[in-house]
């Protein structure tokens, strides 16, 4: 294995767009090494004055729908435009094996091979709403390398979509057409966090359910958000596989993200995001180091055992177990 880059070598070259240095610090702050996340720790914080220039896009829709074709499709003409895309692809973990798939590049064959874009595939490992634990020190990674539009694909798992909607500026929901009753479709929760809805694949003779269906969305929608909200979520019908829409469906994401800076609402949102970050890792290392702590290993066999067999309700459990962490009742 080759040694890690220091920091100071990590952070220039990040910075100078070194799409290697870039590969080799988002795996670093991947990692779950105390050594590794010290040393991401420090990169991040060199970069944060670097970071925030991005447009930041979640796209989700449910297996089948073309995320990754629609994506491959806009990052193209965004090239096109002289634009830098960086595409984050979370990629669905094994619930046994750990293991993943990462044939996001294989789905996005012509975009990996274009200069102006960087495709990162990255496992879940069972983290909430198919996002990948650190994606959102990828983003702000690829923006300090300078990439302008950050895309973050997910794996489609409906209402835990929380999560990516929570770090991005625009919620975009990819929807298809012609399977049945569109309103039988539509998660509420998930439809609450669209920015833009998107009724893909609306080419050749789906075009005219593709309407059809737009028209469905639109009126649930008008039921879903205040009349007097600053942005209404617009809903576009488009065709990643030929392009139709696409450029439509970027100048809705370039109206959103204008409304909300007019609004004042852009930076208040992202720093909602940062603190909601900040205790999720509190949470995240809290629960680390619980289950790592010996006296709660000591007791945690007899504990589960308990627990499992009926004899012990988990809300006593944990108590017993928090008690061995040292936090009192």
């Amino acid at each position: 294995m080759k040694p890690l880059p220091s920091a100071d070598a990590l952070v220039a070259g990040v910075r100078a767009g070194d799409r290697a240095l870039l590969a080799r610090a988002i795996t670093l702050v991947e990692s779950t090494r105390d050594d590794h996340q010290a040393l991401a720790g420090e990169v991040l914080t060199a970069l944060m004055p670097d970071t925030g220039k991005a447009v930041r896009v979640g796209v989700t829709g449910v297996p089948g729908v073309g995320k990754s074709t629609f994506i491959e499709s806009l990052g193209g003409q965004l090239t096109a435009s002289g634009k830098r895309v960086a595409v984050l692809a979370v990629d669905p973990s094994s619930s046994r094996s750990g293991g993943s798939i990462l044939g996001d590049k294989t789905r996005m064959a012509e975009l990996a091979r274009d200069p102006l874009a960087f495709i990162r595939p990255s496992p879940t490992s069972g983290t909430l709403g198919g996002v990948a634990s650190r994606t959102r020190e990828a983003m702000l990674l690829c923006e300090a390398a300078g990439y302008d539009v950050v895309l973050v694909e997910t794996v489609g798992v409906g209402q835990s979509e929380l999560v990516v909607a929570g770090m991005t500026d625009t919620f975009l929901v990819l929807m298809l057409a012609g399977a049945g009753d569109e309103l039988q479709g539509i998660k509420r929760g998930l439809m609450e966090l669209a920015d833009i809805l998107a009724v893909n694949k609306a080419d050749g003779d789906n075009a005219t359910l593709a309407r059809r269906a737009a028209s469905t969305y639109r009126g649930a929608l008008r039921l879903l958000h205040p009349a007097d909200a600053a942005w209404k979520p617009q809903v576009l019908t488009c065709s990643g596989l030929d392009g139709t829409g696409v450029s439509e469906v970027w100048q809705a994401i370039l109206a959103h993200r204008a409304t909300l800076e007019a609004a004042g609402e852009l930076a208040e949102k992202r720093a909602k995001q940062q603190l909601d970050w900040m205790w999720r890792m509190v949470d995240e290392r809290l629960r680390a180091a619980l289950r790592h702590h010996p006296d709660v290993q000591h007791a945690l066999g007899a504990v589960e055992s308990a627990v499992r067999d009926g004899s012990l309700p988990a809300t006593r459990a944990a108590a017993q177990l928090l008690a061995a962490f040292g936090v009192k009742p």
